[in-house]
């Protein structure tokens, strides 16, 4: 139990901060698994859309400092690897 004013508004303010960082984390990690269902099925229209969508929340995610951005770059370098995957003898998909 907070003993003053600014310690309960201190913890209003991080279960708030925890819940909108669960919802972009979980928006992030959905994206990237619908992404390897995709690769895994074998469709490449559908892979080719699904990075698009993981790829722009991806980068939301870091613009809203919810992930650093190097780990958003990291994962999208990741995700584009395995998509990149069903296109062999290609240089660009």
């Amino acid at each position: 139990m907070p003993n003053k004013k600014s310690a309960a508004k201190k913890i209003r303010i991080a279960e708030r901060n925890r819940l909108y960082n669960k919802y972009w984390n979980t928006r992030c990690k959905t994206t990237a698994k619908k992404v390897l269902e995709a690769v895994a099925s074998g469709d490449k229209e559908l892979a080719l859309k699904r990075l698009d969508e993981a790829q722009s929340v991806l980068d939301k995610a870091a613009v809203k400092g919810v992930i650093h951005k190097n780990k958003a770059a990291r994962k999208k370098s990741r995700l584009t690897k395995a998509v990149k995957s069903l296109f062999p003898n290609t240089a660009d998909a």
